[in-house]
């Protein structure tokens, strides 16, 4: 592994075995544990990137098959890579368009040598193998991107699972073979669904490997909660403890604490925005729906002591003005809210570590919030 992308392990809380790290990358260290603003198609929805950066957003996630269907990552190599594409100086990380494959499109083949589908967007055929993704991000040119891998479904089979989880690991070397850009990190996935001596398997086959940073896939996809923690009791203690460990497509602020817990050093999800856009902002109490009929007349911010763009400035009445207006600076103060609100809950998190408390801090949290209540 490169040297530019070394990840040091700075303490270990004595109180949970929760980890504080930071990697270091070409375009910048990251300081973990951390969550990741999900910018699918090279955009986090409504947010600019100087916005981004005012809420100490030190990483973003972008989409490799949406990338590849809509612009093209010919296009974006020729306008300097997705960096300067989309304005953005600090660490990127990429998805290899797995989930997307296998969850948006219209899949024709599916076999040990790659996946044929039909574009989401306009019905077009495409191929998308392990050197097919490798190429792609290497065109993009994120610092840190992901294998190839078949994303198991919830629920499935054990035959399935198996399958399944085998195949990941045989497009994992084609991916290694694949990769020859040293200025990217290339991270493996764990897959096994939902059953337990796969998911071992799996992380001890991938910790053989010793890839730079190693991926959790296929949680957070319809199962319960208590699953998806279960899975990650099992995987985290055979990963190893001087690689970061990335939960996928995991970013509900319960989860976080959750898997921070379970020694989960990275997470990325598109709900902070998403559920912004229908109008609810998280909270420390959770969920509050501002578009509701009770916030018509109320004249004070989102949260209280929170100080972000949107709770500094402006009223729960007048971004509920807004929503119902279908005004799009409703969506946007409210989206800047919800991000910022998971970046400061981390540096928290980080905190709460370095001074051996973040049992205390994630129980306080949880208690105050409502366990589920997201």
């Amino acid at each position: 592994m490169p040297n530019q992308f070394k990840f040091e392990l700075l303490h270990i809380c004595k109180q949970t075995g929760a980890r504080r790290g930071q990697l270091h990358t070409p375009h910048g260290t990251i300081q973990t544990p951390v969550y990741m603003p999900v910018g699918t198609q090279a955009s986090v929805k409504t947010v600019s990137p100087d916005e981004l950066k005012a809420m100490n957003a030190e990483i973003i996630l972008s989409n490799t098959y949406h990338l590849h269907l809509r612009p093209g990552e010919d296009l974006v190599a020729e306008a300097g890579g997705l960096h300067k594409f989309m304005n953005w100086d600090r660490p990127i990380l990429t998805d290899s368009g797995g989930f997307q494959v296998f969850s948006l499109a219209k899949l024709n083949k599916l076999d040990d040598e790659g996946v044929v589908f039909r574009s989401h967007l306009d019905g077009s055929r495409h191929v998308f193998t392990p050197e097919t993704s490798i190429a792609i991000q290497q065109k993009l040119g994120s610092d840190i991107i992901m294998q190839f891998d078949e994303c198991s479904a919830w629920p499935c089979d054990y035959e399935k699972a198996e399958k399944a989880m085998y195949r990941t690991l045989r497009w994992l070397k084609r991916c290694q073979s694949a990769h020859t850009n040293e200025n990217q990190a290339l991270f493996g996935i764990v897959q096994g669904a939902f059953y337990a001596d796969l998911r071992r398997e799996c992380a001890k086959r991938m910790a053989e490997t010793d890839l730079p940073g190693y991926g959790i896939g296929g949680l957070s996809v319809g199962e319960p909660k208590d699953i998806m923690y279960e899975m990650l009791n099992v995987v985290c203690p055979e990963l190893p403890k001087d690689k970061p460990r990335y939960l996928m497509g995991v970013g509900s602020p319960d989860c976080l604490m959750n898997g921070v817990l379970r020694g989960v050093d990275m997470f990325d999800c598109v709900l902070a925005t998403r559920v912004a856009r229908n109008g609810t902002a998280f909270t420390k109490n959770g969920r509050l729906v501002v578009r509701n009929a009770r916030y018509a007349r109320d004249f004070f911010p989102i949260e209280d002591d929170c100080d972000c763009y949107c709770c500094r400035n402006f009223t729960r009445a007048y971004i509920r003005h807004l929503i119902k207006a279908e005004e799009i600076l409703g969506l946007r103060l409210i989206s800047i809210h919800n991000l910022h609100f998971l970046t400061s809950l981390m540096q928290g998190a980080r905190e709460a570590i370095e001074q051996d408390r973040f049992g205390d801090f994630a129980e306080k949290f949880l208690s105050t919030s409502g366990r589920d209540n997201w």
